[in-house]
């Protein structure tokens, strides 16, 4: 979708949500799009989820449209600022949500599971966030995906931990190397959160035993982390920069 956009208003913020198509990133689009930002949904392969998305943002009166753009190839993040710049007049908010997960300990984990989520989960972000560095409007909000697997260190998700470990870093890091343009750079570290992509595959009894981790004994949902993205990504997180917001209940 590239058609030229009427923003209606230059004041208008916009926002990059990438892995928006679903899920986690697809809440955080509608919820950014009722707070009156114009959003791009981000998808690298889900066109048709993407597309539902930005219609029912529409359907609401909001203002998006989905761009395609595999985070892990650098020439198309760069081309995905580029979109945005033209439909809507150029960006504001980054949300670096896309993401995958791939579970094993490290002795069984092989060399492609290995370098996927290094592609897509570290690799992925820096693209966008290098992106972001030259290409924000002064006054933006960036906000990174962790996850509190850093915290709780489980076996198997040595990879999954270590990509989201240097998430955190680059977090700290960006948040001070853009001193002196009023952007701040966080990050959310959701704990089990009820997307069908954390509910597949796993027995009701699982489910439940993960339920019941955290002090107020439920799964977060989609909508308790887009709440905490867009309090980040608002007027009422301006003081809050280059830290990491555990949205997980309780858990760690």
């Amino acid at each position: 979708m590239s058609k030229q956009i009427d923003s209606n208003s230059s004041a208008v913020k916009v926002a990059i949500v990438t892995g928006a198509s679903r899920g986690i990133g697809a809440a955080i689009a509608k919820r950014l799009a009722a707070d009156g930002i114009a959003v791009i949904v981000n998808y690298a392969v889900r066109e048709a989820d993407a597309v539902a998305v930005v219609e029912q943002i529409q359907a609401q009166g909001g203002r998006a449209a989905a761009l395609q753009a595999d985070v892990a190839v650098p020439a198309q993040v760069a081309a995905l600022f580029d979109q945005t710049a033209h439909l809507f007049g150029g960006v504001d908010i980054l949300v670096n949500n896309a993401g995958i997960m791939s579970l094993s300990p490290i002795a069984d984990t092989d060399d492609a599971s290995f370098e996927r989520q290094i592609a897509v989960n570290l690799k992925g972000s820096f693209n966008t966030l290098r992106e972001a560095a030259k290409r924000l409007r002064n006054g933006g909000r960036v906000v990174n995906f962790s996850s509190s697997v850093v915290g709780l260190l489980q076996p198997g998700y040595a990879v999954y931990a270590a990509t989201k470990a240097g998430i955190e870093a680059m977090t700290s890091i960006l948040a001070k190397e853009l001193r002196g343009r009023n952007i701040t750079v966080n990050a959310v570290a959701p704990g089990p959160t009820a997307t069908d992509l954390f509910l597949k595959g796993k027995p009701q009894e699982v489910v439940d035993r993960l339920a019941k981790l955290a002090p107020l004994e439920r799964l977060g949902q989609p909508g308790d982390i887009a709440d905490v993205v867009a309090f980040l990504a608002g007027p009422d997180a301006a003081w809050i920069n280059g830290q990491v917001l555990r949205a997980n209940g309780g858990i760690i």
